[in-house]
């Protein structure tokens, strides 16, 4: 009897409940997961990322294109008075690039343009533009008419010179008339063109072609006095 009451409690003891041991942690319920909110979070990086980079390639979107090194006047090409400067790309600027400057040295200034100036097409043409209120006269001079150097865009005055029995001097002087004596028929002419050599002739051999830019007010007289080659131009400050 008592071996059997043993047993029986021996066998009721292995039937009881495993409790776990000390630090063994219970399982936890799964997360729940939202691949909505991950797509979302990678487009948004992928997005920054794009935008970075196109910022910096139009950073450094250049062209390169024509500026002036030297005032150029209006009727004058540039020459080789150029050089090549890098700028941002513009479409609604119509720069004219390095790569036509062979085109842009066989057209004329419109007007003047200033040196450090970045060249744009509408600034030349096949023939330059006169100013309103403006004309152009034609001079041949001797030597001794002009002074030595005088290039394109002098400033210059125009006196007349002439000899007794001239329609407009009263001695051999050429005083008594508009623009003789001290006096001179136009203060402020602008040298248009000059002689390209020292070849470069019209009636003899002697005398240079020249051509100035005058008030219309101021034409008539110059035009009088050239055709009586009665004009001698000085150089004048404000060059």
């Amino acid at each position: 009897m008592k071996i059997q009451e043993r047993t029986g409690a021996g066998n009721n003891r292995s039937a009881a409940p495993v409790q776990p041991t000390m630090g063994e942690r219970l399982p936890s319920p799964p997360r729940e997961r939202k691949p909505a909110l991950a797509a979302l979070a990678v487009l948004l990086i992928l997005v920054g990322a794009l935008g970075a980079t196109m910022l910096v390639l139009r950073a450094g979107d250049r062209v390169e294109v024509v500026k002036v090194t030297a005032d150029v006047q209006a009727g004058q090409p540039v020459g080789d008075n150029v050089e090549s400067v890098l700028v941002a790309d513009d479409a609604g600027i119509n720069y004219v690039r390095w790569s036509q400057v062979d085109t842009l040295k066989k057209l004329k200034a419109k007007s003047t343009i200033y040196k450090g100036t970045l060249v744009i097409g509408e600034m030349f043409g096949t023939e330059a533009s006169l100013q309103s209120g403006k004309a152009v006269v034609g001079l041949s001079l001797k030597e001794g008419q002009y002074p030595e150097g005088i290039e394109v865009g002098d400033l210059v005055a125009a006196y007349q010179v002439g000899t007794t029995g001239s329609s407009n001097s009263d001695d051999d002087t050429g005083t008594g008339a508009a623009g003789s004596g001290n006096t001179p028929i136009v203060s402020d002419a602008r040298i248009k063109s000059v002689p390209a050599t020292k070849s470069d002739t019209t009636i003899s051999s002697t005398n240079k072609r020249y051509t100035v830019t005058v008030d219309e007010s101021d034409a008539a007289a110059l035009a009088r006095a050239a055709a009586a080659n009665q004009v001698a131009l000085v150089k004048v400050s404000g060059n």
